[in-house]
């Protein structure tokens, strides 16, 4: 079951981290960390698999309306504690084989600096930002364009 599972996260899987803007954070700003499997909705059991095998995360339907037959279902995996207690020690002990492999270290990187509260400083998330830019798509977080962000870093070089 392990191998079945590592390989279908290389190939449907995603560890990501977010940054969404959010009035109610000290800064501003919300790290939001997941790792996702996506698959068409005729594949629901083999994401329900997935689901009783780790015991944690839900399964949701994202619905289309383009020229698709069938709606998206993520498997999501959300919980801070369940990240750090299921996922990433499955993940360490049975390794990925494509980029991904990268991608979840870097994912590692980031759920351990915000569990040492850097998540909550601006500093502690333009390190979690630059970390990000290096991950999966390698864009830019738009938290790194930011005028607050621009301005800090500016503020720092200076000093």
């Amino acid at each position: 079951m392990s191998g079945w599972i590592v390989g279908f996260t290389d190939g449907e899987g995603c560890f990501s981290v977010s940054l969404i803007r959010n009035a109610t954070t000290k800064i501003g700003w919300q790290v939001f960390p997941e790792f996702v499997i996506t698959q068409g909705a005729k594949s629901r059991t083999a994401l329900e698999e997935i689901q009783t095998f780790f015991e944690c995360g839900r399964i949701y339907e994202n619905r289309r309306y383009d020229n698709h037959r069938e709606h998206l279902l993520r498997y999501c995996v959300r919980s801070l504690r369940e990240l750090r207690e299921r996922i990433i020690p499955f993940f360490q002990r049975y390794e990925l084989k494509t980029h991904k492999k990268n991608d979840f270290k870097k994912f590692c990187e980031i759920i351990s600096l915000i569990e040492n509260g850097h998540h909550s400083t601006h500093e502690g998330v333009t390190k979690i930002a630059y970390h990000i830019s290096e991950m999966n798509r390698k864009s830019k977080p738009k938290f790194l364009e930011s005028s607050e962000t621009t301005r800090r870093t500016l503020e720092t070089e200076m000093i």
